[in-house]
């Protein structure tokens, strides 16, 4: 690891106006606030091509995947968030997930994030750290949910933050003062986590 730990975000929505690719704009800032250099994959951005997962698929000739998973193997640290289908992640998540292994996730410290339209996220949030725990991420104590989104976020007004302070990037302005610095405190956190890892992960055998 370089003394700048890395974390990279990864938006699993592919809605256009995705309130979980604002929750991670936000998360991400106070990541790189605190040192960090940010990365941000939003898997539902159309310029990329991530396939269904197949395993009779090579990765080399499965579009963008090999970048995403190279980016996800240089990241110190890592922030998911999935929307609340049926009260699990989305299927852009999972098919993103399965292409990943332990050379991506193995000794990477792990923030959560579920956003919900209705009032339930804790199955999201539980399926989410059962499949990261099994290719061996370190998942944070400290997760996010969000219920009922779309009264936690407005478009932005004439207060829009200038560029390079948090939220700048975000689509939505984050109005839950509470969520907001829930959400805030697991990115820096997740720098943290990053930037020290070796202190906790590297225990001789």
């Amino acid at each position: 690891m370089s003394d700048i730990p890395t974390v990279v975000a990864v938006n699993g929505s592919r809605r256009d106006g995705s309130y979980g690719r604002a929750t991670l704009q936000y998360a991400l800032d106070a990541a790189a606030e605190y040192g960090a250099e940010p990365d941000f994959i939003d898997l539902g951005d159309p310029a990329l091509e991530v396939p269904l997962y197949h395993p009779d698929v090579d990765e080399a000739d499965a579009g963008d995947v090999p970048d995403l998973l190279a980016r996800m193997r240089r990241a110190d640290g890592v922030l998911l968030c999935s929307p609340v289908y049926h009260g699990s992640y989305s299927s852009a998540f999972r098919s993103f997930h399965d292409w990943c292994s332990f050379d991506e996730y193995e000794d990477t410290v792990v923030g959560l994030f579920a956003v919900a339209g209705g009032g339930s996220y804790g199955g999201t949030l539980e399926h989410m750290r059962s499949t990261i725990r099994g290719v061996h991420g370190w998942v944070a104590p400290l997760q996010v949910g969000i219920r009922n989104a779309r009264n936690r976020f407005e478009p932005w007004g004439d207060d829009r933050p200038a560029p390079g302070e948090v939220g700048a990037d975000a689509r939505y302005e984050f109005v839950d003062d509470a969520l907001r610095e829930r959400t805030m405190k697991l990115g820096r956190r997740i720098a943290h986590y990053a930037g020290h890892k070796d202190e906790f992960l590297d225990v001789p055998e």
